[in-house]
């Protein structure tokens, strides 16, 4: 058999699981529609945990306290903070009744952790419900708090959420940021309603204090600078506990970085608790990467020796028509529409960048989370 017959089968195997996995993702989660039915309103304790974020409370923080919602407080955490950080939060917690400041003083023994300053504000939270959000987050509607609410249930106590990032005009980093976002999304989503839920996003995420406290909160990761909200998901969500609110009502929607250096950083931050994934969930994260990249290593390979061009073509057609419906369906449940159209240059763009990623993490691991 020659090497060129070889790469053809390899190459078949590739795009016959890129499809696999495609397929899943579009039945699992892209052609399901959000659930908006409302119920009754249970007691929220909103966490916010901030760290020189001085700028975007003031921005942010009057958006949590117009939510329609009967019955809900906003806990503060102002993460050692040397801005005006403290003093924003207590101004808003001498004008509101629902809000509460926790202040974390540095700690030798956790400096720098964003999970040692969560967990004091979940102990310091009246209501056994909690939802989290970051300081630079708005919620999309005033009714992001009952949309996310109404997800709970005696068998639910984990909600997984959807964190979009703000629009840019004429900015190709800015769409391959919202690009990799959706992409993050397909996947714990679709994981999620295949009852093999791996992570959440801090952004916008709810889980019930005992799950938190049962757990042992952040104990087995507190070392790990990051995790608060994936590696933390990825231990205490199972088949029957998770649910979804992917309603547009209950995106929240961030400021994205403005430089591709900062993003890297971001990301090389997020990337480098994947590790620590259960088995399975690693595999299955894995493969899907490395069928992603062979995909176009092959596929460049093949035509740039020119052979096999037909079947090479039909096959290249086929992964990107299922791909282009999956991800079709799901920028428009998302609201990121206009990403479908440069699908191939955002995948190769996010593909590269990953690689580079991976590669630094090797060479040196990123500290603190601010």
């Amino acid at each position: 058999m020659t090497l060129t017959l070889v790469l053809f089968y390899a190459f078949i195997a590739v795009v016959s699981v890129q499809i696999i996995y495609y397929l899943s993702f579009l039945f699992s989660f892209g052609l399901k529609s959000p659930e908006t039915r409302l119920k009754k309103q249970i007691p929220i304790s909103i966490i916010v945990c901030a760290k020189n974020e001085a700028e975007n409370l003031k921005k942010n923080i009057p958006s949590l306290l117009n939510q329609d919602y009967s019955s809900f407080e906003i806990v503060l955490v102002n993460d050692s903070s040397f801005d005006d950080t403290l003093e924003i939060m207590e101004d808003f917690a001498a004008n509101n009744s629902q809000v509460k400041v926790v202040d974390v003083k540095v700690s030798e023994a956790f400096w720098g952790n964003k999970k040692y300053a969560l967990t004091l504000g979940i102990k310091a939270s009246s209501y056994d419900t909690l939802v989290f959000t970051d300081a630079d987050c708005t919620p999309a509607s005033n009714q992001w708090l009952a949309h996310i609410s109404s997800q709970f249930s005696n068998e639910k106590s984990i909600v997984l959420g959807y964190g979009a990032y703000a629009k840019k005009k004429f900015s190709l980093l800015n769409k391959l940021i919202r690009f990799e976002t959706v992409m993050t999304a397909l996947q714990y989503f679709s994981y999620a309603k295949m009852e093999i839920p791996y992570m959440g996003v801090g952004r916008n995420l709810a889980y019930k204090k005992e799950v938190f406290f049962n757990n042992c909160g952040f104990n087995s990761h507190m070392a790990l600078k990051s995790g608060d909200d994936d590696l933390f998901i990825n231990e205490v969500a199972n088949a029957t506990n998770t649910a979804l609110c992917f309603s547009k009502e209950s995106f929240t929607i961030s400021e994205p970085k403005h430089s591709f250096k900062s993003w890297i950083l971001q990301k090389r931050r997020h990337v480098s608790t994947a590790k620590y994934y259960k088995a399975k969930h690693k595999l299955l994260l894995g493969l899907f990467y490395l069928t992603q990249l062979s995909f176009w290593i092959l596929g460049g390979i093949f035509i740039y020796l020119g052979v096999l061009l037909p079947w090479i073509a039909a096959l290249i057609a086929l992964r990107f028509l299922i791909q282009w419906i999956c991800f079709g369906f799901t920028a428009k449940k998302l609201e990121e529409t206009d990403l479908i159209l440069l699908l191939p240059l955002l995948e190769i763009s996010l593909i590269t960048s990953q690689l580079s990623i991976f590669i630094a993490n090797l060479i040196s691991k990123p500290t603190h989370w601010k």
